[in-house]
């Protein structure tokens, strides 16, 4: 890859990791409700989770799912089914400590599953390894758009985080906490009918 072709990977890779979606609104309700540290294995699970998809559907991964519609529909509706009970966990939620309710972050490992069942993941790991990731050196070209992805995602996720925590300290009465929330969970279906009304 050229000097060009590099930073403009990196546009896309910020681009599509600081906009608005899935992995975003569940950051930003984890940062209100259970605060930056709590949340660090839900950071670190995107970081890790969704690079390690883009390899491998640079490496070949993407043309199996395109050369299966069942394998597609499978990770459609599964997905579906998960953002679903994502949204569900996230409108209900309760602060930690409150008396007679137990909630808890997303570990490392709920995290990273949740990118390959993430629809919107799948469109783009796809659609950017289709654009950087070269049949001459597939190794090499999908381990540089991986990493640039890993880094972009460190970005990302600490600043959703953090914008999270930030409206958290704003949300310490219970009904303020629930309504944030209620709306983050609500931008997760939305995102969701979106994602399944244009494909």
């Amino acid at each position: 890859m050229n000097f060009e072709i590099i930073l403009s990977l990196i546009g896309m890779a910020l681009t599509a990791s600081l906009t608005p979606g899935p992995n975003n609104s569940m950051l930003a309700s984890s940062g209100a409700t259970y605060g930056v540290r709590a949340s660090m294995p839900h950071v670190l699970g995107i970081v890790f989770g969704f690079p390690v998809m883009i390899f491998l559907v640079g490496f070949g991964l993407g043309e199996v799912f395109r050369q299966s519609p069942v394998l597609q529909q499978i990770m459609r509706y599964a997905g579906a089914i998960m953002m679903l009970w994502f949204a569900w966990k996230m409108a209900t939620a309760a602060a930690p400590g409150q008396a007679g309710k137990a909630s808890r972050p997303l570990t490392f490992l709920q995290a990273a599953a949740f990118q390959w069942i993430n629809p919107k993941g799948w469109l783009a790991a796809i659609a950017i390894t289709a654009q950087f990731v070269t049949p001459d050196a597939p190794v090499k070209t999908a381990s540089i758009v991986a990493l640039t992805f890993a880094g972009s995602g460190l970005i990302s996720t600490f600043a959703w985080l953090l914008f999270g925590r930030m409206i958290g300290q704003w949300l310490h009465t219970p009904w303020r906490l629930r309504a944030f929330n209620l709306l983050m969970a609500s931008m997760l279906v939305a995102f969701l009918a979106v994602i399944l009304l244009e494909h």
